[in-house]
This record gives C-alpha cells, structure tokens and sequence, in this order.
C-alpha cells in the first residue's frame, strides 16, 4: 500500500469530506453483531469516530503515523500504524471491516486473503470512495480540465479504480449491495481550493515542476464562481457491500 498522504496529514484533516449518515445507516443495517469493527487505512480517524458510536471496539490502523496523529481520541477505539495486507489482529475478530476511499490503494489480494483471517463467518466489508465532484456545468467544465489536463499525467494509476468504482477491483465475497450516496458542502472557493490542493496529484505536479497549480486554477474559478460566498458542492460516494 502506498503512503501518499503523510506529507500534508494536517490539511487533509481539515479539508478533506466526511461521509454521509445515510451511508452509514445502510453499512449498519447489514451488521449482525456489533462488538468489533476494524476501519483499515483509516486516516485521521473520521470513519472510524463514527464506528465507535456504535460498536464496544474499533481498531483503526494506517500506513501514515503523521495521519493518524491528526484524529480524534475516543476511550473505545485504538489506532495503530499498520498496512492493510498483515495485521497484528487474531483470527476471527471483526463484525464489520470498513475502508474508505482508500481500497484502490491495496495490494487486492493480500488484503483479501488477510480479511478473510481476521473477519467472523458472516461479518460484512463495506468499501467506498468519492468520485469527481459537482457544482454548475461552467465550474464542473474547469474543474474537470484541470483534472485531465493540467494534473492528468500526475495521478497514480490506481486513480482509475475510482473512476470506473472499484469495477476491476476484486471482491471475493457474497456481495449484498451496492449503492451511491450524495454528500452535500456548502464552501467557499477558498475551501474548494484547498480540498484540491490535497490531491496527491497535485503535490506530485508541484515537486515536479517547482510551482502550486492550484493558484492558477483558482484565478479561472473566480470568473465563473459568481458573487455568492458559497456554493453547493457535491460528492458523489459510491459503496459496496459485501458478506465475508
């Protein structure tokens, strides 16, 4: 599994979207037993606080110690770094296996085989990721030409696995459902801004040629953004179930 987010940890707390509640709420109806969840490469912790509401324990591992010392501390969960594909957890562990926006990331199968050691018969995984967001056709147009264009070449190949929604992706279990939910922001073009200036894509575009793109990807936002503070922004989140 690749680290691609230890280096700007902070900004990718701060900016990066949550998850709808809806979508929870959907993972949870398919969950038996609620005693230990896992939430694999969990970041800065944000799926895994809400897991934590619900089941007696959450184990939260990630590559990138620098991600996880930006998340939230609750009694109930326990971080550690760790990657996806060889955990220090038992055989028969887990209730609920949950990665978001990450799985593209993984080596499939090893993580596969290693879900299949630490997950209970009958246990549910529940994968996600957020696809390219929406605001108007003239902002979506920019946004979207900057995407293909001008940080085309920087993006790992492992981004087409979001693109096409984890369809080439292997997923070796009784699959129950699939699903896409809307997760709704209402930002400003500085938040947007700063949102894109977490792409990895970026951060590889900036080392390679000395300069931030996203300074004169905002000066041709500001023509189309309009007078309005803030804009509805859009993220379409794309999940699928499956029982282990």
């Amino acid at each position: 599994m690749k680290d691609l987010f230890s280096g700007h940890a902070t900004d990718y707390a701060l900016y990066r979207p949550d998850y709808p509640e809806a979508l929870y709420q959907w993972v949870f109806r398919h969950v038996q037993h609620f005693d230990k969840a896992w939430d694999c490469a969990t970041g800065n912790g944000q799926v895994a606080t809400v897991l934590a509401k619900y089941f007696r324990e959450v184990e939260a591992t990630d590559l990138s110690q620098a991600q996880i010392s930006q998340a939230v501390l609750l009694p109930n969960i326990h971080y550690q770094v760790s990657p996806a594909e060889t955990t220090p957890f038992d055989a028969n562990t887990f209730d609920l296996i949950t990665v978001g926006q990450a799985l593209h990331w993984f080596d499939f199968a090893l993580f596969n085989k290693e879900i299949k050691r630490v997950a209970k018969k009958g246990a549910i995984i529940a994968v996600w990721g957020y696809e390219l967001l929406t605001i108007s056709p003239e902002i979506d147009a920019i946004i979207l030409d900057f995407y293909q264009n001008t940080i085309g070449d920087y993006w790992d190949d492992e981004r087409r696995h979001i693109e096409n929604q984890y369809a080439d992706v292997p997923f070796p279990y009784k699959t129950l459902k699939k699903s896409v939910f809307l997760q709704n922001y209402d930002w400003s073009l500085a938040q947007l801004c700063h949102y894109l200036n977490t792409w990895s894509s970026v951060r590889k575009f900036e080392k390679a040629n000395g300069y931030n793109p996203i300074e004169a990807l905002h000066d041709r936002l500001i023509g189309v953004w309009g007078s309005a503070s803030t804009r509805l922004v859009t993220f379409p989140v794309f999940a699928q179930l499956g029982e282990v």
